[in-house]
C-alpha cells in the first residue's frame, strides 16, 4: 500500500521507524495504560500525523514517541471529560429536579448533598446555584461575582471534583460513609 504524499524512499523509512520503535512505543502505551482497541486507534492517529509532517522531522523516532504519548494524554482527558459530564447530565439533575418526592429520589438528593457539602465552599455554592436552584451562568456569575466566561471553567472543576469523589465511594453511600467515620463520643467518667 502507498502512502500519500511520500516517495519510495520515504515510504521504506518510514516502515524502518516503525519497525524500529515499535518497543518504544509498546512502553509508552503500557505505561499509559491504554486498552488495546483504543491504542490501535492511537497509533493509526499518530502514524497518520507522522506522515503529514514526515518531511519536517529532523529526529522521526523521538517526534513519534512523544507524539504518541501526547495522544495517549489526550486520549485520558476526553476520558474523564465524558465521566465528568455524565456525573453533571445525570446524577445532578436530580438536585434540579425537586418534584420527584419518591422515597428513593430522596435518599439519593440527600447522599449528594451531603456529598456536595464536602465540597470547598465555593464548588458548594455554585453547585447549588446551577443544579439546585437551576440558575443560568448569567444568573450564577453575577451571585458570585465572577465573570461569565469564568464560571464555566469553575463549574466543570466543581464537577470534576464531585466526580472523583463519587469514584472515590465505591459502593458506600456518604451517609454510610460518614457514620463509619464517626469518632465514638467520650465518656466522662
Amino acid at each position: 500500500m502507498a502512502l500519500p504524499n511520500l516517495s519510495s524512499s520515504s515510504e521504506a523509512s518510514v516502515a524502518q521507524l516503525i519497525d524500529r520503535a515499535q518497543p518504544r512505543l509498546r512502553r509508552v502505551l503500557f505505561r499509559f495504560r491504554v486498552p488495546t482497541q483504543d491504542a490501535e486507534d492511537l497509533l493509526q492517529e499518530t502514524f497518520l500525523i507522522l506522515i503529514s509532517k514526515w518531511e519536517s522531522l529532523s529526529n522521526p523516532e523521538a517526534w513519534l514517541v512523544a507524539t504518541l504519548a501526547n495522544r495517549c494524554i489526550i486520549y485520558w482527558r476526553k476520558r474523564r471529560s465524558r465521566l465528568w459530564d455524565l456525573v453533571d447530565s445525570t446524577v445532578l439533575e436530580i438536585l434540579a429536579d425537586p418534584g420527584a418526592a419518591q422515597q428513593d429520589n430522596l435518599d439519593l438528593r440527600a447522599d449528594l448533598e451531603s456529598l456536595i457539602a464536602t465540597l470547598p465552599t465555593r464548588c458548594q455554592r455554585l453547585l447549588r446555584l446551577r443544579f439546585g436552584l437551576g440558575c443560568s451562568t448569567a444568573e450564577t456569575a453575577e451571585q458570585l461575582g465572577y465573570c461569565r466566561s469564568s464560571v464555566r471553567k469553575v463549574t466543570h472543576r466543581c464537577v470534576a471534583s464531585l466526580a472523583e469523589r463519587l469514584l472515590g465511594l465505591g459502593e458506600a453511600s456518604p451517609r454510610v460513609r460518614k457514620v463509619r467515620t464517626r469518632k465514638a463520643p467520650k465518656n466522662p467518667s
